[in-house]
């Protein structure tokens, strides 16, 4: 960590410590362990699973992506960090924890990894032990206990300024890549030479981003989840849809963009849904039910789909007929933060005893909390042209309510979505994600 970062570092662990004393507060627990994790490996095979933090450890590790550390506190007393550092000549050895960040913690390195039992609590029957199965060591067994949980997922929404650094930081990441995606589309090279072109330009490898990209090319686009990069260049280049993030000190961006090949009546889209999305960006703010930017997402989709003549309805009758869920088969977004899809989007409380239900009828929605200052989130509309939704309404009886000359022209470029990573304010949203790009011009 550097320069204002660093500083911030003393007040975001202050802030999770502050979290875990509520968290034990409310439960009968007196002591918390968070362990990073441990390797798992492929079924039938020596290959490990690539290794990923416990999201829960880097929140007050965010430098350590070692496996087999150990976090223990105890309220009122520093926490420590158990350093597993093993040395073979099989891998690359941990480096050694480093920086103002290490001031915070009783930092103890363990060789082994058996040898970290030893240096746990002895006495373990009233702690809050949290972190994946596989971390289990001789009588440290995660049981993550709902009521701490609950707590640390709660709070978690809120980001420091700490976290919010690393989130602005992840975006111009994902912002330059995307630039560089961007020149590759309009170069004609094929999806996987395009995806090379942004792992190069962020300085990330596949195992390093957040999620694994989603670069669709034309008809690829109308699939949400696309997950295939093909080698081979097509015919034509008419659209491109590319859904990349980067990763910051376990922080993720998460930016989508849709791009023409030429004017015409699938640029007219882009540009409309683009207008809705940074609508529905502005209605960021304190006190707002996200619930209700995804229905005005659903009324801002109906608009467009009317003006450009792909429905023949009132937007109105759009909405009430469900005809835009064919159109927008998804949620809006998301919390965003060390998780793409952050937890708790539901949690009715810190105890989590209730949830917040979805609207009826909108079962893709990933939160519905009302929003708070330092909330960063994802507003991501689309328009989709996705066969077999529209088979379905075709057969169905708001089969009338379609252009399907319309749908037809537009059937090869697959879809559009714009998405940006936005921070809740006292005032006037952040879009951290329009900043980031501004900043890499």
């Amino acid at each position: 960590m550097e320069g204002n970062t660093s500083s911030l570092y003393g007040q975001h662990l202050a802030e999770q410590l502050r979290r875990a004393d509520r968290a034990l507060q409310l439960s009968e627990f007196d002591s918390l362990l968070i362990a990073s994790g441990s390797l798992r490996y492929r079924f039938l095979d020596d290959n490990a699973v690539p290794f990923t933090p416990n999201p829960l450890f880097r929140s007050w590790a965010p430098e350590v992506d070692a496996c087999d550390c150990w976090i223990v506190y105890t309220p009122g007393q520093t926490p420590t960090l158990i350093y597993h550092q093993s040395a073979d000549y099989w891998h690359v050895t941990p480096t050694d924890p480093q920086g103002e960040w290490t001031d915070h913690f009783q930092v103890v390195v363990a060789r082994r990894r058996q040898d970290i039992r030893a240096l746990l609590p002895s006495d373990l029957t009233h702690a809050a032990i949290l972190g994946p199965e596989e971390a289990a060591l001789d009588g440290v067994v995660p049981n993550n206990p709902q009521k701490v949980l609950a707590v640390l997922h709660y709070h978690r929404a809120v980001k420091t300024e700490f976290e919010l650094d690393q989130l602005r930081a992840a975006n111009r990441c994902a912002a330059r890549a995307h630039r560089a995606a961007e020149a590759a589309f309009r170069a004609g090279e094929s999806e996987w030479g395009i995806h090379l072109r942004y792992l190069a330009a962020a300085g990330q490898s596949d195992l390093q981003l957040p999620y694994g990209n989603i670069i669709a090319l034309n008809e690829h686009a109308a699939v949400l989840h696309y997950q295939k990069q093909d080698r081979a260049v097509p015919t034509q280049h008419r659209s491109f849809l590319i859904d990349a993030g980067a990763d910051h000190l376990g922080y993720a961006a998460d930016i989508t963009r849709s791009y023409a090949s030429e004017d015409g009546l699938y640029a007219d889209l882009v540009s409309a849904v683009e207008e809705v999305e940074q609508t529905l960006v502005n209605g960021v703010v304190a006190g707002r039910e996200y619930a209700d930017i995804h229905l005005d997402a659903h009324k801002g989709v109906a608009e467009v789909l009317r003006k450009l003549d792909i429905t023949t309805i009132d937007p109105e009758q759009a909405v009430a007929t469900g005809v835009t869920k064919t159109f927008f088969p998804h949620g809006i977004g998301h919390l965003i933060g060390l998780q793409v899809h952050d937890v708790a989007g539901f949690q009715a409380d810190e105890m989590g005893n209730e949830t917040i239900a979805k609207p009826p009828g909108h079962p893709y929605l990933r939160l519905t909390r009302q929003l708070q200052e330092d909330y960063v989130v994802t507003i991501e509309p689309g328009i989709y042209f996705i066969p077999m939704l529209l088979d379905e309404l075709r057969a169905g009886p708001h089969a009338n309510a379609v252009n399907w000359a319309t749908v037809e022209t537009l059937l090869p470029y697959g879809g559009v979505r714009i998405e940006d990573d936005v921070r809740v304010t006292d005032g006037e949203p952040e879009n951290l994600s329009r900043n980031a790009f501004a900043d890499v011009l």
